[in-house]
């Protein structure tokens, strides 16, 4: 049985930066350091580089999900995390993107995420 790895979105997988780059600065003083408010703004962002590749390798050696939090202040973040796991990931891993504020409530083996302190 394959061991269970949970993959964190935003600067694992996708660069949250190239978004923010797509936004005007007026927009982005609106909403007073907290970028991940901005409506629109996860449908902006490109993958991290050999983050698709490294994915597919990882999937094929565990059994993998990709496990991210979205902002309660900002509704299309849930929307958009989904279209764009479906655009760069493909059809069949948006049956495994948990979009949780818990993670440490989801059991397995191994996380990669770029906060240490996000519930692992």
């Amino acid at each position: 049985m394959k061991k269970i790895l949970y993959i964190d979105m935003d600067n694992v997988l996708v660069n949250f930066q190239s978004g923010l780059d797509k936004i005007d600065l007026q927009t982005q003083s609106k909403f007073d350091d907290k970028n991940d408010e901005i409506p629109g703004i996860f449908s902006l962002m490109e993958p991290v580089e050999g983050a698709i590749e490294a994915f597919e390798k990882l999937s094929a050696l565990y059994d993998t999900y990709i496990l991210s939090t979205a902002p309660w202040e900002n509704p299309s973040a849930w929307t958009d995390k989904l279209l764009w796991v479906k655009k760069y990931l493909g059809e069949k891993a948006k049956k495994r993107l948990i979009l949780s504020h818990h993670k440490n409530l989801n059991h397995g083996d191994f996380l990669i995420d770029d906060r240490p302190n996000r519930g692992a």
